[in-house]
């Protein structure tokens, strides 16, 4: 079992920077692909941010890219997005997600919700206008 623990979140003002990470625990996550997912009230959940178990690939929804960043820190167990130039459209909870992945597969992000077997308790981002 893995465990994923978001932190970070808060309230910020519109312009600024938040950075999420995401502590993972029970077991390695260095062959998981990971992702950042978002819900926003009467929303439905989106993937805002994903990266292939070898971090040699990511995907970016179009809403956030070039504010948002997402890495990974294997030896830490850690995943992260970067944000900047947060927008009111922005506030919601963002949780991470981990897909346990193969060597054939190492290359593979994940966008769909339903393709991940772990995810955090997610962590609110409120940005005011």
């Amino acid at each position: 079992q893995v465990q994923l623990v978001e932190s970070g979140g808060g309230l910020v003002q519109a312009g600024g920077s938040l950075r999420l990470s995401c502590a993972a625990s029970g077991r390695t996550v260095s062959s998981y692909a990971m992702g950042w997912f978002r819900q926003a009230p009467g929303k439905e959940r989106e993937c805002v941010a994903a990266i292939s178990w070898s971090g040699g690939r990511t995907y970016y929804a179009d809403s956030v890219k070039g504010r948002f960043t997402i890495s990974r820190d294997d030896a830490e167990n850690t995943l992260y997005l970067q944000m900047s130039g947060l927008k009111p459209d922005d506030t919601a909870v963002y949780y991470c997600a981990g897909r346990k992945t193969y060597v054939s597969s190492s290359f593979l992000y994940y966008t769909a919700d339903t393709l991940y077997d772990y995810w955090g308790q997610g962590t609110q981002v409120t940005v005011s206008s």
